[in-house]
């Protein structure tokens, strides 16, 4: 998907590989195992990372660690476009026919962001004719790489209108912070 925007695979492989692990920090070798390319290219990719600010690194002993600099200036604008490549928004842009008829899929940047969210807070809100079994599954399936629950609700698009009409304080909550669509546009979801 990002091909023709990132043509260097490498440097795909990392942004995706920091993005989807914000706050955490890694050396050469581990990014190397884990994203699966020749050292040398991964090397080149972290020092033009590194000198456009994007990334951080910092010696410790025998290693230097890079990590996400998150005052980087497009810091947000990365995220919300890796967010929409994580195992849960690709598993739910791949399954999108079985889960029904949806009008809006949103997922809150606090996902993404890795931020641990209140009781009665959601990360992501299905809008719709939803196949609650389908979310479900996708739900689970995401929570064993997310390593943590993942609250969302479903509702119908008339009491999702409703509920925005009588100023549902758990609606507006979600929809007054930043999120990222994965269907829908975010003038129609605020509409």
């Amino acid at each position: 998907m990002l091909l023709h925007i990132i043509p260097s695979k490498a440097r795909r492989k990392i942004l995706e590989w920091f993005f989807h692990r914000p706050g955490e920090n890694f050396y050469l070798r581990k990014i190397v195992r884990e994203i699966d390319e020749e050292v040398n290219a991964v090397s080149r990719e972290l020092d033009i990372l590194t000198d456009e600010k994007l990334l951080l690194k910092e010696r410790r002993l025998n290693k230097i660690y890079y990590s996400l600099n998150k005052n980087y200036q497009f810091y947000d604008e990365f995220t919300r476009i890796f967010a929409k490549t994580n195992i849960v928004s690709s598993l739910i842009t791949k399954n999108l026919s079985k889960i029904g008829k949806v009008k809006f899929v949103t997922l809150s940047m606090k996902f993404p962001k890795n931020i641990i969210i209140k009781e009665d807070e959601i990360y992501l809100l299905f809008v719709g004719i939803i196949v609650v079994a389908e979310v479900e599954s996708i739900v689970k399936e995401g929570e064993i790489t997310f390593g943590r629950p993942i609250n969302y609700t479903v509702m119908t698009e008339d009491e999702f209108v409703f509920r925005k009409k009588n100023n549902d304080p758990f609606i507006w909550r979600f929809l007054k912070q930043p999120k990222v669509m994965l269907v829908g546009t975010e003038d129609e979801l605020l509409k």
